[in-house]
């Protein structure tokens, strides 16, 4: 074991899941401030000695984007300074990461900048769920630890009666993740092949695979404004589709996508605790189910304090 003391902060984006890893851990949140200047700057003050400690600071890069990975970096800087041994940053959801490879002439590659940036700023390590491309991992010149979120959500899901089962991938670049999903469950995969012209607006092409009749999982790695989701959906539910179910593991959920999950016949929507729901901001649904990945983020930081491999908790 190592002989270096673990700390755990929360940079302000979800301090809750950082309250469940820390029960988990055995140990309190680290003291630290999050404020603003008056004219929007942030300002972070740590509260405690962490020289020559491990540090793991929990941040999803969720809405407000930018603050959050401001207030992150900022965090990060503080610690180098005051002499931390290593840090962690602990991405649940990275942001920026739908901007990963040009596809047109002069894009910018803003995945690729956010990495540069966590790794200037004085990480030694990242921990991150369910990166929205797996390549994003090579963007960094330091340690990733990449979580998979569909073990969890096969736990939840092993409960149903798989016989009339199939799990679905709303789009081509999901089909991993969904074929993991299928793998665990021991039922068929189908394909939905959509055609995107533009951002958060898709068309629904047609579906690979055989659903008729069938009850439907559809699997992704985040739900942004739902319209890829709801759309999928009623294609499956035109194509003969019975009881159909959706799940990813960051619930974005920007406007209007709680109203549109609510009105959609999506029977239940299943996400996890890495981005909080602001309920008060985004609007309410009666459907969604969530699950914590406190656990999983805490379990993980113990067997990286301790040197210990973080893959065999995928096993199966």
């Amino acid at each position: 074991m190592t002989s270096f003391k673990l700390k755990l902060f929360s940079a302000g984006a979800n301090n809750a899941l950082t309250e469940e890893i820390a029960e988990y851990l055995g140990i309190q949140v680290g003291l630290a401030k999050v404020k603003n200047f008056a004219d929007g700057e942030i300002a972070i003050e740590i509260s405690e000695s962490v020289r020559g400690c491990d540090i793991y600071i929990v941040q999803p890069t969720c809405w407000p984007v930018n603050d959050n990975l401001m207030k992150l970096l900022i965090m990060i800087d503080a610690m180098r300074r005051a002499s931390a041994q290593r840090i962690a940053a602990v991405i649940p959801y990275y942001g920026y990461a739908r901007q990963e490879r040009k596809t047109k002439a002069r894009d910018p590659i803003s995945a690729k900048l956010v990495a540069n940036l966590i790794s200037a700023a004085g990480a030694d390590r990242v921990i991150a769920m369910d990166l929205h491309t797996a390549a994003i991992q090579g963007f960094f010149d330091i340690p990733v630890d990449h979580l998979p979120g569909v073990p969890l959500l096969a736990e939840y899901y092993k409960n149903l009666d798989n016989k009339d089962l199939v799990v679905v991938s709303p789009d081509v670049g999901g089909v991993v993740r969904a074929r993991n999903l299928a793998n665990r469950l021991g039922v068929d995969l189908a394909i939905i092949d959509k055609r995107r012209e533009e951002a958060n607006k898709a068309e629904i092409m047609h579906i690979i695979g055989d659903i008729k009749d069938k009850n439907v999982i559809m699997v992704d790695d985040m739900i942004d404004t739902a319209g890829t989701i709801t759309k999928g959906a009623k294609a499956l539910r035109e194509l003969g589709a019975k009881e159909i179910y959706a799940c990813c593991t960051h619930p974005v959920f920007s406007p209007p996508a709680m109203e549109r999950l609510e009105s959609s016949i999506i029977s239940e929507v299943l996400v996890t605790n890495t981005i909080p729901i602001d309920y008060q901001r985004q609007g309410y649904c009666g459907k969604i189910k969530v699950l914590s990945v406190a656990a999983l983020l805490g379990e993980s930081i113990i067997r990286i304090h301790e040197n210990l491999s973080v893959s065999r908790l995928f096993d199966e």
